[in-house]
């Protein structure tokens, strides 16, 4: 039988954890490469492209030729791109809206009452109802004369004629916003639900003894203990404001409203890409617009943060 040497068999030992750190290291990457190769696929080689085709005239059928800043300037003198642009701004009041009322429904439901689960789970129902069915449903809600709410109030006699809820200029925009709210209500309450599940309750009953009121008890002990939650829900809510689409396509039947009062730049760039089939025109917007949006929650993640920091 062969004795190795004290130094053999310590370079054998580190040859051997080598050998396990590297069989490790080609696991992990192993398990990494399925979801690299799904953002490489779906997200970063998507995103090269649509730079590229920014800067070329495409049509979708015919080969992309080269234009240079030819769509960027097209843009700044697009009165639909600006009209677009604007109303997603407008559409970023949904944000605070959505904010209040389900920090608000988040506690309510945050009780030891018996039942409670079940409206709970009633509340959540319109977070995973399809977008055509919470169209085709608020169509009637919102129809003309004959409407879930044209015709109560008609029949109290608070209006004398029925309001043009989606086929008024003024309207059909704040209209498919108030829809928005409903949907997402549900969905963000959970995240504040999980979030008030963990403030302590000592805190809420030394509040108490010290003769805070249920307000005061919320707004100094709810709102600073839950503030991660709302920071991450004011940017996701904000993100999806921008972006809205499947709500104002269904909504107002794929035309974008009257005169186009509800456009939003994501719908636009629908517009552009697959109705217009001018898919460089299309993809000078998605630049823009991607720019735009992430602009917007880098600030307003700095904005909430700075706020979170100053209130320490």
């Amino acid at each position: 039988m062969v004795s190795l040497s004290r130094s053999e068999t310590l370079q054998a030992l580190e040859a051997g954890k080598r050998r396990r750190q590297l069989q490790r290291l080609l696991v992990a990457y192993g398990f990494l490469l399925p979801a690299f190769a799904f953002f490489l696929v779906f997200l970063i080689i998507p995103l090269i492209a649509v730079v590229y085709l920014s800067f070329t005239s495409y049509n979708i059928v015919t080969p992309p030729q080269w234009v240079g800043l030819e769509n960027y300037a097209r843009l700044l003198q697009d009165p639909l791109f600006w009209r677009g642009l604007r109303n997603s701004f407008i559409y970023l009041v949904v944000t605070p809206i959505l904010i209040v009322l389900s920090i608000s429904l988040a506690i309510v439901v945050n009780r030891k009452l018996r039942g409670i689960f079940i409206f709970r789970t009633i509340y959540y129902i319109p977070a995973v109802t399809s977008v055509v069915a919470v169209g085709m449903i608020f169509e009637i809600v919102f129809a003309e004369p004959s409407g879930l709410i044209n015709g109560a109030l008609l029949a109290l006699g608070i209006i004398n004629r029925p309001i043009n809820f989606l086929t008024h200029p003024d309207s059909v925009l704040i209209s498919i916003m108030l829809v928005t709210i409903w949907r997402g209500i549900g969905f963000y309450m959970v995240i504040f639900l999980a979030a008030l599940q963990a403030v302590p309750e000592e805190l809420y009953e030394a509040a108490a003894i010290d003769g805070a009121n249920r307000f005061q008890q919320h707004l100094y002990i709810t709102v600073p203990g839950i503030r991660p939650s709302i920071i991450f829900v004011a940017i996701i809510s904000s993100i999806s404001a921008l972006k809205v689409f499947e709500e104002i396509f269904v909504m107002t039947n794929g035309s974008g409203g009257v005169l186009d009062s509800a456009l939003t730049l994501m719908f636009y760039l629908y517009r552009q890409a697959f109705v217009n089939s001018s898919a460089g025109y299309a993809s000078a917007i998605a630049v823009v617009f991607t720019l735009i949006t992430l602009g917007f929650s880098i600030a307003n993640l700095r904005f909430l943060e700075r706020g979170t920091r100053d209130n320490r």
